[in-house]
């Protein structure tokens, strides 16, 4: 089972979301984030702004799922227009998961 972690622009939540419903991926967390990347921020004119709204979506898929679900996501997050800022996509190993409700252990 994995953890997927991404981190998009906020104008392409309903794109990733809607493409991983469509290869059945359903559950998931949503929470707004700010930060930056490599890039240390963006300069626009004379302003510099150093913390950058970005969305973070989190679910959780099992080994057979996690190389569409990657791929999913960054076809779907990606602008197209070569600039620095389409996000990051962090896939992390789980080693157990409870529902709280019965106590079964899964995803």
């Amino acid at each position: 089972m994995y953890l997927i972690q991404s981190i998009i622009r906020p104008e392409k939540v309903t794109e990733v979301t809607d493409a991983l419903a469509e290869i059945g991926v359903y559950g998931m967390t949503k929470f707004p984030v700010i930060g930056r990347g490599n890039q240390s921020g963006l300069k626009v004119g004379d302003m510099i702004y150093k913390d950058i709204p970005k969305e973070m979506i989190q679910t959780f898929v099992d080994d057979d799922q996690k190389a569409a679900a990657v791929r999913t996501i960054m076809e779907a997050a990606r602008t197209g227009d070569g600039n620095h800022g389409d996000g990051r996509v962090f896939v992390l190993q789980v080693a157990e998961a409870y529902t709280i409700r019965s106590g079964d252990q899964n995803i």
